[in-house]
């Protein structure tokens, strides 16, 4: 059985939230863990929640659909759902993956997130790849980051803190986004503001990790995890 995927809703309609919440339910291979009314509270979410399926509703207030995937500097996979088609064409400039049209019916739904678990398993072929590098922007330009000189990241608001063996940068980029550009066996978060390179570390304790004389705390959720992952 494929992997579950974390999904969010964002419609400013309570009946489109009904539907959708409902056809979810029906696929374990989904797992809605969030309900957004607006672009606002979705951004919100994204900032500090790893999401791997996003179903978006084009003509919100406030904010549309569309501007929000304009704004987000990166954005999970994403479903459009709408009454209107006329924003189909420039829809996929973004990445989107379907373009679901309202009232929605289960089997359409499910054609659509068959179509997603396809590029995710099209994605995890290219990725099996090494990553040897992250771009990212520092001072308005765009630089590579080598994982093997990464030491840890560290949150600082919207930015990061990357903390590498000669120096520390300051990238525009959320915590939550640069955690998707890791390779998941060399790093891990063991705090809501840190990430580790996992054979960076020198030392843990119970409730800390030292690397290069620095102490970083170990929230109490990744514990146990982190503890698995340094006996492997």
């Amino acid at each position: 059985m494929r992997e579950s995927k974390k999904c969010i809703i964002v419609d400013d309609e309570p009946a489109a939230h009904y539907v959708l919440a409902n056809y979810i339910k029906q696929n374990p291979q989904l797992e809605l863990v969030f309900q957004g009314y607006n672009g606002i509270e979705a951004m919100d979410y994204l900032r500090e929640n790893p999401v791997d399926l996003m179903f978006l509703d084009i003509n919100m207030p406030e904010i549309s659909g569309m501007e929000l995937l304009k704004i987000l500097p990166t954005h999970p996979k994403t479903i459009l759902t709408t009454a209107y088609s006329e924003f189909a064409l420039e829809s996929y400039d973004y990445g989107v993956i379907d373009y679901l049209l309202k009232p929605i019916y289960f089997p359409r739904f499910l054609k659509a997130v068959d179509r997603f678990f396809g590029a995710e398993s099209a994605k995890a072929k290219t990725e099996e790849t090494v990553i040897n590098s992250v771009s990212v922007k520092v001072d308005g330009y765009f630089m590579d980051i080598e994982l093997d000189q990464l030491l840890f990241a560290q949150s600082f608001g919207n930015y990061v803190k990357l903390h590498t063996i000669k120096r520390t940068y300051l990238a525009s980029i959320t915590t939550s986004e640069f955690e998707k550009c890791l390779p998941e066996k060399n790093f891990m978060r063991i705090h809501k503001s840190y990430i580790v390179a996992l054979d960076k570390i020198e030392t843990t304790d119970k409730d800390f990790v030292i690397i290069k004389n620095e102490k970083l705390p170990i929230g109490i959720t990744y514990k146990r995890e982190l503890s698995d992952r340094l006996k492997k």
